[in-house]
């Protein structure tokens, strides 16, 4: 499963229930960054295999799983995958149960395109806790959620005085970039925020697109939210050094200003999406909801005291370990 599930049923309190996710040498630390402000909640990744390796009608016999958290229509887009794999798999190992394209709405290949449902964040949960016998647990978080929405939104500036922001990986003399408001669940916690994006007005063929120093600079974003930055696969003060040094990167107004930050996971689910709305809030709005701490590699989400917190994070660790 990718890791928005693993964290869904981390929330419901049935993470031991995990038994593979994708790159979890990369997305369990993330998520475990973010669940040590959370008492009594934590993830077990180590010994998970890693799908991407071996994504075979073998892995899944071999995984005998109940459920496969995993969109049919993303699957047969794999290698050694059709129609009839997914039927084998569903006759003799358990169902597929899983909406990928509603991380961009994207457009899933025959014979999935007709009917295909496209869903928040938040509603498939809600379809994973009717899985698990949950749906109090998620009742309690929706509301959670529900809460922090209406407090930020209530306090937003308008439109014209919100932060130009861009969402970026930094590669090899160019920014892979991405959407901050567009629909889909990889946006469900930069979308709320609604600052303005510096490249809203492109669209990309496939799900990011990339632009060059230069495009950068023209642009020239106020805050710089570095995607992954959170995890282990990202260097930030490698990242900062490497924009600093660079003779058009350094004229950029974020890197000017100490507002290139270290950022998440597009790929979240409902306890991450609670951390990642708040840590955006306070990278983009620090007048409004307080300043984001400074973050050093590796560390886990800061901590932010009572006062200044967005969402309790007591209240969560109650549902998820209580219910």
């Amino acid at each position: 499963m990718y890791n928005q599930y693993a964290d869904m049923l981390v929330a419901l309190n049935h993470g031991d229930a995990v038994n593979s996710m994708f790159v979890p040498d990369m997305a369990g630390p993330s998520m475990n960054h973010y669940y040590e402000r959370l008492s009594g909640v934590s993830f077990e990744w180590e010994n998970l295999p890693n799908p991407y390796d071996n994504f075979s009608k073998e892995f899944c016999y071999s995984l005998g799983s109940d459920v496969h958290f995993l969109d049919p229509a993303w699957a047969i887009t794999q290698e050694n995958w059709d129609m009839a794999d997914i039927e084998e798999i569903v006759d003799n190992v358990g169902p597929f149960f899983g909406n990928f394209y509603s991380g961009t709405h994207g457009d899933p290949q025959e014979p999935y395109s007709e009917n295909y449902h496209y869903y928040t964040l938040w509603e498939l949960f809600g379809r994973v806790a009717t899985v698990f016998q949950e749906r109090k647990r998620y009742e309690q978080l929706r509301a959670v959620h529900q809460e922090l929405i209406e407090t930020i939104q209530t306090k937003l500036p308008p439109e014209e005085d919100r932060p130009t922001a861009v969402r970026v990986t930094l590669g090899d003399g160019q920014f892979w970039t991405y959407h901050l408001n567009r629909p889909g669940f990889w946006l469900a916690d930069t979308r709320p925020l609604a600052a303005n994006d510096a490249f809203g007005d492109e669209t990309w063929d496939g799900l990011w697109g990339s632009v060059g120093y230069e495009t950068m600079l023209d642009a020239d974003p106020d805050v710089i939210l570095h995607l992954w930055g959170m995890t282990p696969r990202y260097d930030m003060d490698d990242v900062r050094e490497r924009l600093a040094s660079h003779s058009v990167g350094k004229e950029l107004a974020a890197v000017k200003d100490d507002r290139v930050y270290a950022h998440g996971m597009r790929y979240h689910g409902p306890i991450m999406n609670l951390f990642q709305i708040e840590m955006t809030a306070k990278q983009l709005y620090p007048d409004i909801f307080g300043e984001w701490p400074p973050y050093e590699n590796g560390n886990h989400y800061p901590e932010i005291p009572s006062d200044e917190q967005l969402f309790s994070r007591d209240r969560v660790a109650k549902i998820v370990t209580g219910g």
